[in-house]
């Protein structure tokens, strides 16, 4: 399972890639397109603004289908966790419960610090 999880990031980075090197590309043919403009041919602005609408149409698909693969992947860890969860429940209970005794003494001690702590412990016990 952990193999399936890796190979599921590699593919949502190289889509990540992907769609930063997209969007780069769309910046610099706007950057263009504004140049144009103070020439202001018809044809060469024309010209641009389509690429620049392509350009723009490629990164949306990018970005969805980067979307749907980072929706797959939690997906398939939140599986993984109801898998194992219904397949080891006491096991889950007793991390559940150590985590728990753990975190309480931690924030027990954490708010009691050296002369406050030792006076609150004497005024609680008379």
């Amino acid at each position: 399972m952990n193999t399936e999880l890796s190979a599921s990031l590699g593919t949502v980075e190289g889509k990540r890639d992907a769609l930063v090197k997209d969007l780069k590309a769309i910046v610099a043919d706007a950057d263009a397109l504004l140049r144009e403009m103070a020439s202001a041919t018809t044809e060469g602005f024309t010209a641009t603004r389509t690429k620049v609408e392509g350009k723009l149409g490629e990164a949306k698909a990018r970005l969805d289908t980067a979307r749907l693969a980072v929706a797959e992947r939690a997906k398939g860890a939140a599986d993984t966790t109801h898998e194992y969860v219904r397949d080891n429940p006491w096991k889950t209970v007793a991390v559940s419960a150590v985590a728990g005794l753990v975190i309480g003494f931690l924030l027990r001690h954490h708010g009691c610090a050296g002369a406050s702590c030792a006076r609150s412990a004497g005024d609680s016990a008379g």
